[in-house]
């Protein structure tokens, strides 16, 4: 099976080191020292299963990669219009999507039934870009669960014993397409599924970045350190009920119980990727993760004022860094 993965990061890194290990012809759209390191080195993963290096193709211009089965990009969502004007050549008629990225999807009102059926998130996809440029009838949605760091360009560390790929189609059905990447992931050692209620797969990530990233700005410090202060701690407690309260309005039950996420992540000495950003100096995935949502809170009616000030303060330390414009 030929994958493009768009995206050599953390998470991009550790997807497509996966799918090699599992015999996929694996090809990865890179820029500068991260395409430069994969070329000269390949991509090694430092992982609780496996400490290795695969080789696979490497470019910065999708047309030297030719047509795929599938693509998968893991780009922050902020990058993912600047994909969307250059990832045709990767498209063959049938070719899927698969957008694995963190917080609430573009795509997420394609299928969705009801009086908002259809409609757009401008902030997400200004445009139209993805929507109708790479159209939405490829998309195929995404989340990973995989504490990853780069060490340096083409090397990843990662910390979970157990990551994880969720996909599932906007319409709720269990495709085949779907069904093939995730089985492409297991082949090599990742676990995959594929759900018939993606966006509740959506809400469940998104509850805990909700929860810790406006945290870890502001504390800028790795979760069980802020996590240690008892209101810190009941904080993020209140704002991923919020969460699953924004949810529930939208049709979508988040099954974690957010005491049982704040003891897990109070012990795990992971720096959520938002932070990571922001300590690197890279655009921050604000929209995504902390604005989109709460538009759809007010959208549904759904009042979440510990969410409303922490994201609002996180917002200003973004734009303060120079990380944010929105």
């Amino acid at each position: 099976m030929r994958i493009a993965v768009f995206g050599a990061g953390a998470i991009g890194g550790h997807i497509a080191f996966r799918l090699a290990q599992g015999g996929a012809e694996v090809s990865v759209v890179a820029r500068g020292a991260y395409l430069r390191a994969i070329r000269a080195r390949g991509i090694t993963v430092a992982a609780p299963d496996v400490n290795a290096t695969v080789r696979v193709r490497a470019s910065d211009d999708p047309r030297d990669l030719g047509v795929q089965d599938a693509v998968i990009t893991t780009a922050k969502a902020h990058s993912l219009p600047e994909i969307g004007r250059t990832i045709a050549p990767l498209l063959g008629p049938d070719t899927p999507v698969a957008f694995v990225v963190n917080g609430i999807p573009w795509w997420y009102f394609h299928r969705h039934g009801g009086a908002h059926e259809g409609r757009r998130i401008a902030r997400l996809d200004p445009g139209g870009v993805l929507w109708d440029g790479v159209g939405v009838a490829r998309a195929v949605g995404g989340v990973i669960y995989s504490a990853c760091t780069v060490i340096e360009p083409g090397v990843v560390h990662v910390e979970t014993p157990a990551s994880r790929v969720i996909l599932g189609e906007p319409d709720g059905t269990i495709s085949a397409r779907a069904e093939a990447i995730a089985a492409a992931l297991r082949a090599g050692g990742m676990a995959s599924e594929v759900v018939p209620d993606m966006r509740v797969a959506v809400w469940e990530k998104l509850a805990g970045n909700m929860g810790n990233g406006p945290l870890a700005i502001l504390a800028g410090r790795r979760m069980k350190e802020y996590m240690a202060e008892p209101a810190i701690h009941a904080d993020a407690i209140r704002a991923m009920e919020e969460c699953r309260a924004i949810a529930r309005a939208w049709g979508c039950e988040v099954r974690a119980d957010p005491a049982q996420r704040a003891a897990a992540n109070a012990a795990s000495a992971h720096k959520p990727s938002i932070l990571q950003d922001m300590e690197m100096g890279k655009p921050m995935e604000v929209d995504a993760q902390l604005v989109a949502p709460l538009e759809l809170a007010r959208l549904a009616g759904v009042e979440t004022p510990t969410l409303d000030l922490t994201i609002a303060l996180a917002v200003e330390r973004a734009r303060a860094a120079g990380l944010y414009a929105g």
